[in-house]
């Protein structure tokens, strides 16, 4: 039986950023399907599947989530935090996908146990790379059920 695509959550409020990683989901032929909140309290929704995502099928559990740290009414630092809070979350791949060179972001992304903080190359075709191995290493990583 094949296995199911890894649905990828990205928490991103800026649309150029959502329109190059869309593209370069395309560009890569990336199977794993994309879905995209622009907010921390958005992000919180879908995770649990309240409001405007508690319909059937409108926010499938995601095998990852990358995140952004500045985002727009709960920022990344907090939502990281409450899945690292949470009995169901906790074990949620993240990956801080951001702009920040703050090594205090960095180390308090280390110290909330993300999976791997990456500052978002400049230039199309090095972030779309950027996606692609993202997303390479996280369908060859074997999670539990």
């Amino acid at each position: 039986m094949p296995e199911q695509p890894l649905v990828v959550l990205m928490v991103e409020d800026n649309e150029h950023d959502i329109l190059a990683t869309q593209r370069a989901w395309r560009m890569h032929r990336i199977a794993n399907p994309l879905y995209v909140v622009t907010d921390g309290e958005a992000c919180l929704s879908y995770l649990h599947q309240r409001g405007p995502y508690s319909a059937p099928g409108v926010a499938p559990s995601p095998g990852l989530l990358l995140l952004d740290l500045n985002i727009p009414k709960t920022d990344g630092i907090s939502v990281l935090k409450h899945i690292r809070a949470d009995d169901r979350l906790y074990c949620l791949p993240v990956v801080i996908f951001t702009t920040s060179k703050l090594e205090e972001d960095r180390t308090r992304s280390y110290n909330l146990r993300v999976n791997a903080y990456i500052r978002k190359p400049m230039g199309f075709r090095s972030f779309a790379e950027a996606l692609r191995i993202i997303n390479l290493f996280w369908d060859l990583v074997e999670l539990p059920e």
